[in-house]
């Protein structure tokens, strides 16, 4: 086990002393509306939101639970990315809502509909690329000698952008997909042809590099900057210049003092982390992997891991066994999933309970969620 006289990162977040007052409002909503909801919680949820969680899970995985649910309200612990592809996802009669809807993601912030149609429009006019949007069938793969731009976008994304993958012959990738995803989209480019990937561009890079591309073969794509033309010109992939900034923090030197520490540490990280981090990581994949390398490893094992701390605290708990420490040593959790508080969620099924039904309501437009849907859908037919 861990020697614990070495100090090992400590979550520091002021305790609510009224926490256990919206605990009993929570529990007793949630009583009165029985299965006419379901409270959906992120796997970077704080455990006081957690334990009121119906199901925990990656936002991919949660959006198909609310999807496969018959409750009439999904009540979304995470971020607005996340409640919009659920609302995408789920029937008409569905009602997605989220505790509050100012916990959004920087990283799907980093990219917006204008700055990625101004992208979109320079690669095509000045590289000779073409819009998959106008093939007869843009789910076939492309000849060798065609030129064509497939855009792909991370799940950590909003709806506008799905929608724009969608009506141009992209389609979204999760953490967990990202490499078939990616081979799809290859598929679909031709011989000549580009994909561009947004918004992570840490993810993008280290699913290709793992696919074997080097690091000559993408070019980084940042709005309102001068571009390249060479290194565009011989890239496969155009990386929108997008970071995760819980993945960000974790760092070469985190993991080589934790090595000094600990000797036989295993160390696993995500793959939204920059890849210097990534490579002399012993493994990378998404929190699910990260959660099922917790889980096979053996008894005694020490395993440091690089997401966010919520995550980590809990998989520590939950295997006594073992020793599971977060790189980051100064911890700070998501400050964006830090808003879902539990005050909020205890108002939010207040709300429903009384028959406020436009609270905190997420809702996609019909002509937004159709071509995101096509999108959505073509990931869904790699796996």
């Amino acid at each position: 086990m861990v020697d614990m006289s070495v100090v090992l990162p400590v979550a520091s977040c002021a305790l609510d002393p009224d926490e256990e007052g919206h605990r009993q409002r929570i529990i007793a909503a949630k009583d009165a509306l029985g299965n006419r909801v379901l409270i959906l919680g992120h796997h970077y949820q704080r455990d006081s939101i957690i334990e009121h969680a119906d199901a925990t899970g990656d936002s991919f995985s949660l959006s198909r639970l609310a999807a496969d649910s018959i409750a009439e309200h999904i009540v979304f612990c995470g971020v607005h990315f996340m409640a919009e592809s659920a609302d995408i996802l789920t029937a008409p009669n569905q009602v997605v809502s989220m505790p509050t809807t100012r916990a959004g993601c920087s990283m799907a912030d980093m990219a917006n509909v204008p700055d990625v149609e101004e992208c979109w429009a320079t690669l095509i006019d000045e590289f000779g690329l073409l819009d998959p949007a106008n093939r007869e069938n843009p789910d076939l793969p492309a000849a060798d000698e065609d030129a064509f731009l497939v855009p792909v976008t991370y799940m950590n994304s909003s709806a506008a952008l799905k929608s724009f993958v969608g009506r141009h012959g992209g389609i979204v990738c999760t953490s967990t997909n990202a490499r078939g995803v990616l081979e799809w989209a290859l598929e679909r480019a031709g011989g000549n042809g580009k994909v561009l990937f947004f918004p992570d561009q840490h993810l993008g890079r280290n699913t290709a590099l793992g696919m074997g591309f080097q690091e000559r073969d993408m070019a980084v794509w940042t709005p309102g900057e001068l571009w390249d033309e060479d290194s565009i010109q011989s890239a496969r992939f155009i990386l929108w210049h997008g970071y995760c900034s819980v993945h960000q923090r974790f760092t070469v030197d985190q993991i080589d003092r934790l090595r000094t520490s600990y000797p036989d540490v295993q160390i696993v990280v995500h793959p939204e982390c920059s890849r210097e981090v990534v490579d002399v990581a012993d493994a990378n994949g998404s929190t699910d992997y990260i959660r099922r390398y917790c889980d096979e490893a053996p008894s005694g094992s020490i395993i440091g891991v690089g997401t966010e701390i919520n995550l980590v605290q809990r998989l520590d708990a939950q295997y006594l066994d073992k020793s599971i420490i977060c790189l980051d040593d100064s911890v700070c959790p998501c400050s964006t999933m830090y808003m879902i508080h539990p005050r909020f969620l205890a108002e939010q099924l207040e709300a429903i309970l009384g028959g406020n039904l436009n609270r905190n309501v997420i809702s996609v437009d019909e002509e937004t969620a159709e071509n995101a849907s096509i999108a959505l859908n073509r990931m869904l037919a790699t796996l």
